[in-house]
């Protein structure tokens, strides 16, 4: 953590700033996609909402489980306004001694006030700051209640943008759920997103349509960074495997990433971790994989020729 006394505090001090043009698109659900774009017209009708009496709203909580892509939505959401994103970590925050918690949270709100531009302000594992405040004179309890306190009035004096990531939102403190204007919660992808999930962490690679279908099904439960960490290991393997010298036939190869690439414990086993090598969607993957989708036989379309990810774009950009 940063030293208290001193000088102004910096941004970096808190945490990583992310640029607009470091986000990647988000694959989402349709509940999550057309709850995002409802919150980006309203912030691009800012006008006309004021002609009302009414601004847009500037802050939300992301929740859902392990994995399932809040960072990289809130990272989205602020390149989409053209703002940095500042991605404050907890530890950043949190101090042993009494009082230093909440002159910490003090000190980020200055920092960002005092920026030369605008900052999209996102706070990850957010239940580790904001949990429920404790009953009692403790000094656990006095400091934990100071810090809750401490967040709620700076939140009621920004306004700025503030998205908060939580992996348990039924833990934060009542009082912090109600700042938050818009709650979206991000359930682990059904077989639509996974596809796209996988086809675009295979890429160069591509897969046919029958074997996407089938490891989709196979991931059933799989978070998008499960998936996206399996891709990358079988790219990796491809890669270095004859480097090292491993065998590389597609069992040797999926049997080394389902053994080292490990689901959330709080997730449980998708189908293919349970079954290993065993699982019927592996009877259908392709080995060697191929960048060129016109080797694959006529029977055997690659996924990536079907439909493809729209990005959220501003109206009449």
């Amino acid at each position: 953590m940063f030293a208290i006394s001193g000088g102004p505090a910096k941004l970096s001090d808190f945490g990583e700033i992310l640029h607009p043009e470091q986000a990647s698109e988000p694959i989402l659900a349709k509940p999550v996609r057309s709850a995002l774009l409802e919150w980006l017209t309203e912030i691009w009708a800012a006008e006309d909402l004021l002609a009302v009496d009414l601004k847009p709203r500037k802050r939300a909580l992301f929740h859902g489980a392990p994995g399932t892509g809040k960072t990289t939505l809130a990272h989205h959401l602020a390149a989409r306004l053209g703002l940095p994103l500042l991605l404050v970590r907890p530890e950043r925050i949190q101090a042993q001694y009494m009082g230093a918690s909440a002159q910490a949270i003090g000190r980020l709100f200055d920092a960002v006030r005092a920026a030369p531009e605008p900052i999209f302000l996102f706070f990850d594992e957010f239940d580790s700051l904001a949990a429920t405040r404790l009953v009692g004179a403790s000094t656990a309890a006095l400091d934990h209640n100071h810090t809750i306190n401490t967040l709620l009035a700076n939140f009621d004096a920004f306004d700025g943008f503030v998205v908060a990531a939580t992996n348990m939102g039924n833990g934060l403190d009542p009082a912090i759920w109600r700042r938050f204007e818009i709650q979206i919660e991000l359930a682990l992808p059904g077989d639509h997103e996974r596809q796209r999930i996988l086809e675009r962490y295979m890429a160069p690679f591509v897969l046919p349509k029958a074997s996407l279908a089938a490891l989709s099904t196979a991931m059933e439960t799989a978070s998008p960074a499960l998936m996206r960490s399996f891709a990358e290991n079988i790219k990796r393997q491809i890669v270095v495997g004859p480097k090292a010298g491993w065998e590389m036939h597609r069992d040797a190869v999926i049997s080394r990433v389902i053994e080292t690439v490990k689901p959330h414990p709080d997730l449980g086993l998708p189908r293919l971790w349970n079954q290993g090598l065993a699982d019927r969607s592996l009877a259908l993957f392709p080995w060697p994989l191929l960048k060129d989708a016109s080797a694959y036989p006529a029977d055997d379309e690659p996924a990536t020729t079907r439909g493809a990810v729209v990005p959220i774009r501003k109206p009449g950009a």
